[in-house]
């Protein structure tokens, strides 16, 4: 008899054993977490647009290409403040969204403009490889960087924005000797102490600083509306054969300003600073 009760309270012994080393969570996912970490996947969503417009640019699918990296510059421009706004560092300090911003960052701002820049070749096939290995040498390095900003939130040296560059060269299409010379010079200003603006962070003349993006944004998505609409008569021609010149001085007049102003402000630390800040 007493071994017979043996065999079902050995059972149950062994059976809570096993279940005693299964690992347990610690504590329920709260909703702040979960409304944090979605911050996250806003930014990771960043990848898949970029995958979009790798796929777009090996297909030589201009048009297509900018719209993808538009999308990704926007959901860039969003998950920094609603991150802030949310205390997403704070509530999941172990996920870093600096370096999940960064990785797609390199790919949406870097890689697939200087693979754009190499698949159309406008600048010859010697002068395209050598751009795109400038532009992804160059920018790896100041990733690299961990005092890229000011105190003022600006950048010091010019901030690896080649989507923005690469799309400038393929509206206004300037010629190859001129496009090769802006990018060894913007590679060159990368390790230069010229500071650049950022349009969101850098308090001093920010509604001016940020209604110059937003129109330099604007003029860009008409540029690309109208490739799109050319694109009925030529499905692989170059952007700038298909923009207007209207839509080509925006775009030049808008992305100098944007390139220029933050050098200016350098020079003239008071300009656009308020009285209280002068003082201090």
């Amino acid at each position: 008899m007493q071994a017979g009760l043996a065999g079902p309270v050995s059972k149950k012994i062994t059976a809570r054993k096993i279940t005693d080393r299964i690992p347990r969570p610690k504590k329920k996912v709260t909703w702040p977490q979960a409304r944090a970490f979605s911050v996250h996947l806003l930014t990771a969503s960043g990848s898949f647009l970029a995958f979009l417009s790798l796929v777009a640019a090996s297909e030589q699918r201009w048009t297509a290409m900018f719209w993808w990296l538009g999308l990704a510059l926007f959901v860039d421009g969003i998950d920094g403040p609603i991150a802030r706004k949310l205390e997403v560092k704070e509530i999941l300090p172990t996920w870093s969204g600096e370096l999940l911003d960064n990785i797609i960052d390199y790919v949406t701002y870097v890689l697939i403009p200087a693979f754009a820049l190499y698949q159309r070749g406008f600048m010859g096939e010697g002068l395209s490889f050598l751009s795109a290995a400038i532009i992804v040498v160059s920018s790896a390095i100041y990733y690299a960087d961990t005092g890229m900003k000011t105190k003022e939130n600006f950048f010091k040296g010019f901030p690896v924005v080649w989507n923005m560059v690469v799309f400038t060269l393929f509206v206004i299409d300037p010629g190859q000797w001129v496009s090769f010379a802006v990018v060894v010079v913007a590679g060159i200003l990368t390790f230069m102490p010229i500071y650049f603006i950022h349009p969101v962070r850098v308090v001093r003349l920010r509604p001016i600083n940020l209604g110059m993006t937003l129109l330099w944004c604007a003029f860009g998505a008409l540029a690309l509306a109208q490739a799109a609409l050319a694109a009925f008569y030529d499905q692989i021609g170059v952007l700038g054969e298909q923009v207007s010149v209207f839509t080509k001085i925006g775009i030049t007049v808008t992305g100098l300003y944007l390139a220029c102003i933050g050098g200016i402000m350098q020079l003239f630390p008071n300009l656009g600073a308020k009285p209280d800040d002068k003082k201090a």
